[in-house]
């Protein structure tokens, strides 16, 4: 009974929430698309700094082995970052000198400059918030079942509140995705695929719950890793143009939005979990 429930309530968190997320990206939000890279970079560092590294110091854990996990984190992600460009062979090197990863955002102010490119291009960071996005999902799931096998009710409390954090990191995730070539039904599809490994967490932490539970910090540490690196690496940059003082206030608005939607549902959830 315990395990079914674990495995409901991971499902409706990891999957529920990408699809509220999309609900939210692709329907009430989809006439900002370009203010989504703003409103993506805002949700993903404040998911990092204001709830997974938090919540990771203040285990047992070390600060020292935290921040090396960190470290080795955000180097790893690098290097992804760096096969997935070799992988898709860039005869186009200098594009990345200054304006780094600008060629596959289709913004209308640059659009004409990068246009025959932008096509080709796959979306960098891809590969990294797919990963960090299963590692966080993993982590999550093994939370869900540590609160589920504590109390049935305290579970529930928990699924809700991952349901609920999850859906202003996935609407950053869906944003860098949907960056490049891939359509509205694969990014879906492969952020629902990530949020499935809630399950594969829960499963896992209701076998080894105890064995796994000093892992958990480190499991956020690596998630917080790679959305730290796709903001400040891979959205960041292709938001420092030089823009008109509206066009600039609208980022910085629509920036805080991604940070204060974490920040609100952290409050509402009154970190449960």
């Amino acid at each position: 009974m315990t395990l079914l429930a674990i495995l409901l309530g991971t499902l409706v968190a990891g999957i529920g929430s990408v699809w509220v997320a999309a609900w939210l990206s692709f329907g009430i939000l989809s006439r900002y698309t370009q203010h989504m890279l703003s409103l993506a970079a805002g949700a993903l560092m404040a998911t990092s700094f204001l709830h997974l590294l938090p919540e990771a110091f203040e285990s047992e854990a070390g600060a020292h082995e935290l921040f090396l996990t960190l470290l080795v984190g955000l180097v790893f992600f690098f290097l992804l970052d760096k096969a997935e460009l070799w992988h898709h062979g860039h005869e186009h090197g200098h594009d990345h000198g200054h304006g780094h990863g600008h060629d596959h955002v289709h913004h209308a102010d640059h659009a004409h400059a990068h246009s025959a490119h932008a096509d080709q291009e796959p979306p960098r960071g891809q590969w990294a918030v797919l990963a960090g996005d299963s590692v966080h999902c993993f982590g999550d799931g093994i939370l869900i079942a540590s609160a589920f096998m504590a109390d049935m009710r305290l579970g529930v409390i928990a699924a809700l509140a991952v349901l609920a954090h999850e859906i202003p990191h996935h609407m950053g995730d869906l944003a860098v995705l949907r960056q490049g070539s891939s359509s509205r039904q694969a990014a879906i599809l492969k952020v629902s695929m990530a949020g499935a490994i809630t399950a594969l967490g829960g499963a896992v932490g209701y076998v080894l719950v105890d064995a796994l539970h000093d892992w958990l910090p480190y499991f956020l540490v690596v998630a917080s890793s790679s959305f730290v690196y796709v903001a400040l690496a891979d959205l960041i940059p292709q938001l420092q143009k030089r823009l008109s003082a509206r066009e600039t206030a609208a980022q910085i608005i629509w920036l805080g939005l991604g940070i204060g939607m974490v920040v609100l549902v952290s409050a509402l959830a009154g970190h449960q979990h």
